[in-house]
């Protein structure tokens, strides 16, 4: 299976790495909706449920609230998507940090 965060983690694929440590990392998203979009996810290749489910996850949104604190100090937003439904485009596990602006309502209203 080809994954796009296990090339970034191997360093084949291009990435700004905000953060490494020996489980996790911390890259810029590509995506640039806001200013701020930042991925945490982890070394070992894992779904979104496994991470959810694992050890690794209190250490995971540590580094995720701690990277929101100093990337967005007047407030961010932690998403993590599950499924078609929700936008997840990755197989690979992993938390979004969303801020640098007024990020408005969670979903629309009108929907």
């Amino acid at each position: 299976m080809d994954c796009v965060f296990c090339e970034i983690i191997a360093k084949r694929s291009p990435a700004n790495f905000r953060y490494e440590d020996d489980d996790l990392i911390v890259i810029d998203n590509q995506l640039t909706w806001v200013p701020v979009m930042l991925m945490v996810i982890p070394r070992q290749h894992m779904t979104q449920e496994e991470l959810w489910r694992s050890p690794l996850m209190p250490r995971a949104s540590g580094l995720a609230v701690e990277m929101g604190e100093k990337y967005c100090p007047r407030g961010f937003r932690l998403l993590s998507n599950f499924g078609r439904n929700a936008m997840q485009s990755q197989p690979h596990g992993h938390l979004h940090v969303l801020g640098g602006t007024f990020l408005g309502h969670y979903v629309r209203h009108d929907a």
